[in-house]
């Protein structure tokens, strides 16, 4: 969670927001198959069955700059290099476009293939 003040009062900006933020902007990118679930997000994805977008991220830092750890499944036979460099312009993007926090840095962790 993020705080900071403002001349009006506070703003928060949850770990929710910037997991659902991101998780859209990583799913639209070519190549990437599903966000992988971990720690206790893997459970609420094996008991519902279901893959949800915004698992596998993990956000730290504060209002000057922010860290962003991800998990994805990438799909069989396609340049993991290229889905790096195209998630990390768009998280990037994203992310300071819709908050105006910088990115500082932007970890990927490929988790998996999926044949599709």
């Amino acid at each position: 969670m993020i705080r900071y003040e403002t001349r009006l009062g506070s703003v928060i900006i949850s770990n929710e927001y910037f997991a659902k933020l991101i998780g859209n902007a990583v799913t639209s990118c070519y190549g990437v198959s599903s966000m992988v679930a971990t720690g206790t997000q893997w459970w609420r994805s094996k008991l519902t069955r279901r893959d949800y977008i915004d698992t596998g991220i993990v956000v730290s830092g504060n209002i000057n700059q922010i860290n962003v750890d991800l998990h994805i499944m990438v799909v069989h036979g396609m340049n993991i290099n290229a889905i790096a460099e195209s998630i990390v312009h768009k998280v990037k993007y994203t992310v300071e476009e819709a908050t105006g926090i910088s990115v500082n840095k932007i970890t990927v962790h490929v988790d998996g293939m999926k044949s599709e």
